[in-house]
């Protein structure tokens, strides 16, 4: 069996798949040799975030498997905004802004993927190049008349918006439109035959594939990955601090290992396959540890997660900083301590240990953000520290950057 079999079967295995458009054709592609697959990303910030990483995880698998990853920038599409389950249109942005956010979201590829001229490494396209120079009634007429308006209404991202009365742009409309010629373009340039995306770009991707199989008879596939969200429901990639950003001068290696440390513990087994390259066997046996023994799959969750972004040794740095935080105190001073039984509100607990002086001081401080939990924001006034946010025995409370408290279960 070579490499480039294995991709489909490896992806569904490690929790990428949820839908496939002709998995069994799908696979006997695969399986005749190396498949080009793309998927876009627009440039509406200079960095992508902890939500793009899945989609950036199965280029990356793409890759390993022996197939061509395709990084498309919507440096066209972005001046449209894509509808997909949004209340209202993305602010439009400028070319000079564009061209600044592309700059900014490359850096973090260049971590996952190696791009080059070989049949399976990576390539970075702009979708700028073809859609800045349509001519806008041959496009109607050629590719247009593909298109069912009562099928586009019927499509989620639309149809959504259209139920709650929420005001839907001409110009937004015509975004399916323009990606599923996207993939029409990147077929015949560049043999392109698989787009994926997250499972809200579903209906863009199947009228894509369509467009391809109508205008040019050619094979044409899409596969979609689940909806990323936490044990708890919360969305991936947001903190009660903001976003999780890829980029260090956005978000500092060390909070970005925190961020992973701090994985909820029903999640560690989801998310080392989803966003590490360890192999499924060692992800099946640590997402399988319980009590205290799932606070060390963390911590490789962490540093693995963190090295395929900035590096082995920024990780091995941060797992340090980490240690010595809770073990030997911020510079190596010790941090005084606080034994209390467990379930405890972070409220109460800041006020037994002196941190504020009421309930009413200590609710006030979270709301404005400025408690933290091992590290990450304490969100909720109601947040309740457990035995499962020990580490090494112990949690650690913070006010501000000074202020460190360590929480242990009372005797």
């Amino acid at each position: 069996m070579t490499a480039t079999e294995d991709f489909l079967a490896i992806a569904r295995e490690r929790g990428f798949i949820h839908q496939v458009t002709d998995a069994e054709a799908l696979s006997a592609r695969l399986r005749a040799g190396p498949v080009a697959g793309y998927i876009g990303f627009d440039a509406t910030a200079d960095s992508l975030h902890v939500g793009s990483l899945v989609q950036i995880m199965l280029l990356r698998l793409m890759q390993r498997t022996g197939h061509k990853p395709v990084v498309l920038m919507g440096g066209g599409t972005t001046k449209v905004g894509d509808p997909s389950f949004r209340d209202e249109a993305r602010p439009l942005l400028t070319d000079a802004q564009i061209e600044v956010n592309k700059a900014g979201i490359l850096r973090a590829f260049r971590s996952f993927l190696h791009f080059g001229e070989g049949p399976s490494d990576a390539i970075m396209l702009d979708n700028a190049e073809w859609l800045d120079r349509l001519e806008y009634v041959p496009f109607l007429r050629d590719i247009g008349r593909h298109f069912s308006v009562n099928r586009m209404l019927s499509m989620d991202s639309v149809k959504l918006r259209l139920e709650r009365e929420q005001n839907l742009s001409f110009l937004e409309f015509n975004y399916m439109l323009l990606q599923s010629y996207d993939f029409l373009e990147l077929s015949r340039r560049h043999g392109v035959a698989l787009q994926a995306g997250g499972s809200d770009q579903w209906g863009n991707i199947i009228m894509g594939a369509d467009l391809v199989r109508r205008v040019d008879g050619k094979e044409a596939f899409g596969v979609t990955t689940p909806l990323i969200t936490t044990a708890s429901g919360a969305k991936m990639g947001k903190t009660a601090s903001g976003a999780v950003w890829l980029n260090a001068d956005r978000f500092a290696p060390y909070d970005y290992w925190q961020f992973w440390r701090n994985t909820e513990d029903a999640d560690v087994g989801r998310f080392l396959g989803l966003f590490t390259d360890l192999p499924m066997p060692e992800v099946a046996r640590l997402g399988a540890l319980a009590g205290a023994e799932i606070n060390e799959a963390k911590k490789i969750l962490a540093t693995e997660a963190t090295a395929l972004l900035h590096g082995r040794e920024a990780a091995g740095t941060a797992a340090e900083t980490a240690r010595r935080a809770f073990e030997q105190g911020e510079a190596a001073e010790t941090l005084p301590s606080h034994d209390a039984a467990l379930p405890a509100p972070v409220v109460d607990l800041l006020v037994a240990a002196g941190f504020c002086a009421s309930k009413g001081e200590a609710r006030r401080l979270i709301a404005q953000g400025g408690i933290r939990l091992n590290d990450a924001a304490v969100g909720d006034a109601a947040q309740l520290l457990t035995a499962g946010d020990l580490r090494d025995g112990a949690a650690k409370l913070s006010l501000g950057r000074k202020r460190h408290l360590l929480v242990r279960q009372a005797p």
